[in-house]
């Protein structure tokens, strides 16, 4: 991992300052002599910014996104605990973290973070930029904020907007924070520079709020797949009950209740036509090809979502995958991934090594 530390105060788009802001990130691969080869992933809810380690099935040695071929690009997002700024870090203002004071951010402005990083490594231009969910949500801004940096756009599995309905999911998780007293407090004793809180507070919180944003997912096919009972006879204990126990604990060593709020947050706030011109001429505007990938099985953001948007680009292509998986869909089904993205490729410039 790598850390660029911005010099100048970082203005969200709702006028708060970061001042300090910190971005972490991971490069593999280097430039070819045309300097044409730059791949930038841009990552999901709770992952980082190491996508060789949490995409292997695409990227690294042989596979599709290889560092033999592309220069490859991946920064954490602003808010989260891998290394970015976030609740965590510490407030240059105040020598403290920032917890529940942590402004809110939005979408654009992990696109104006990712673009900060952009321009450290001089990057001109931008061969493709992909990401699947929040990862297409950035893609899809950034490629609106500066429509003539990309050659290519890859959005998997998300939307223009979010809609009502992944937004009461997202609600439903931040009802499971504020259900756990050591975060509920703290929250209420925002900007009280007395109250102890701490970076633990709402683990039991985010157990459950994992459990609610795993169901939205995946799909019944999927737990009728894997939790099935061979014990006929059971009353309790069942898989399906330990795997979401699991499924949260896991969540909890390697991530925290205040970044998770935050992220949920600028999940609810996506809306590329906020304050702009309709969707239809904003996305008109973009010059770069585009594929539009959707997840049959996607109960989050559902095909259609993706096929609207391949019909509002003006050089879009829609291909769809097949995934007992749900929306998890993108991470898992490597091979159809792969298939639709080297047939996505044929049409494409030839790269030099």
């Amino acid at each position: 991992m790598q850390l660029f530390k911005h010099p100048s105060p970082f203005v969200t788009e709702t006028g708060s300052i970061i001042n300090g802001l910190e971005i972490a990130y991971h490069t593999y691969g280097r430039y070819n002599r045309e300097r044409n080869n730059v791949v930038w992933i841009c990552h999901a809810l709770t992952a980082n910014s190491d996508a060789a380690d949490w995409w292997p099935g695409m990227v690294g040695e042989g596979r599709f996104y290889d560092p033999a071929k592309y220069f490859i690009v991946c920064a954490n997002v602003l808010g989260s605990c891998y290394g970015t700024t976030g609740p965590l870090s510490i407030n240059p203002d105040t020598g403290r973290q920032w917890l529940h004071d942590f402004p809110e951010i939005t979408i654009r402005d992990i696109v104006k973070a990712n673009d900060l990083l952009r321009e450290h490594l001089q990057i001109e231009r931008i061969h493709t930029v992909i990401g699947g969910s929040i990862g297409g949500f950035q893609s899809m801004e950034w490629a609106i904020m500066k429509p003539n940096m990309f050659e290519h756009i890859v959005l998997i599995a998300c939307s223009a907007k979010a809609s009502p309905w992944v937004i009461a999911f997202n609600e439903s998780q931040r009802l499971a924070l504020m259900a756990d007293s050591s975060f509920a407090e703290g929250f209420m004793n925002k900007g009280n520079s007395n109250y102890p809180a701490r970076e633990t507070d709402g683990r039991e919180g985010l157990k459950a709020a994992r459990s609610i944003a795993l169901i939205s997912y995946r799909t019944s096919e999927a737990y009728n797949l894997t939790q099935s009972e061979t014990d006929n006879d059971k009353t309790n204990d069942f898989r399906a009950s330990s795997y979401q126990r699991y499924q949260g604990d896991k969540l909890v060593k390697r991530f925290n209740a205040y970044s998770y709020m935050i992220l949920t947050r600028f999940i609810d706030s996506h809306n590329i036509s906020r304050g702009r011109p309709n969707i239809e001429e904003l996305l008109k505007a973009v010059k770069a090809r585009t594929l539009v990938i959707g997840i049959t099985t996607d109960i989050l953001y559902p095909v259609h979502e993706q096929k609207l948007l391949a019909t509002l680009f003006p050089d879009a292509v829609y291909k769809e995958i097949y995934s007992d998986f749900g929306h998890d869909g993108f991470l898992i089904e490597n091979e159809q991934l792969r298939e639709i993205l080297e047939s996505f490729a044929k049409v494409t410039d030839v790269l030099s090594p």
